[in-house]
């Protein structure tokens, strides 16, 4: 597969009091951090995202227990990363496809992502996005 993703480690600062993870736009993520959402309560047999964006690039942060995400890059290749570390973020660049699931009880999933949101620039359906990447 085009990577096109990757993993980030974070620095973990911490002492006697516990732990800390910094983390800065344009310095520790790749683009200017416009928007930040968390998913949390998902069932273990979930899916979340089922999407790809045209423009949007997204940092995930598994900051509380784990889930897995499915990487697709339309060309018939994937990847699935399991998130398990509160200081690991996964960055997505547009236009690949993304599937979140198996979400421990306790997960909660922190994005990072580069634009405000926009309905119209996410495709939902597969077929859609696989076509538009065969006409890029």
């Amino acid at each position: 597969m085009q990577k096109g993703f990757e993993l980030f480690e974070f620095v973990q600062k911490g002492d006697e009091r516990g732990h800390l993870v910094v983390i800065e736009g344009l310095k520790d993520v790749p683009f200017e951090i416009k928007r930040i959402f968390y998913i949390y309560g998902s069932d273990g047999n979930v899916i979340r995202g089922q999407h790809a964006n045209r423009k949007s690039e997204f940092v995930l942060i598994n900051i509380a227990g784990q889930s897995k995400v499915r990487i697709d890059d339309g060309q018939g290749n994937e990847t699935v990363v399991a998130l398990e570390r509160p200081h690991i973020g996964l960055y997505i660049p547009r236009m690949l496809w993304k599937e979140m699931y198996d979400f421990s009880l306790d997960s909660v999933l922190l994005v990072l992502s580069s634009e405000y949101y926009d309905a119209d620039e996410y495709i939902r359906d597969y077929n859609t996005y696989v076509s538009e990447i065969k006409n890029a």
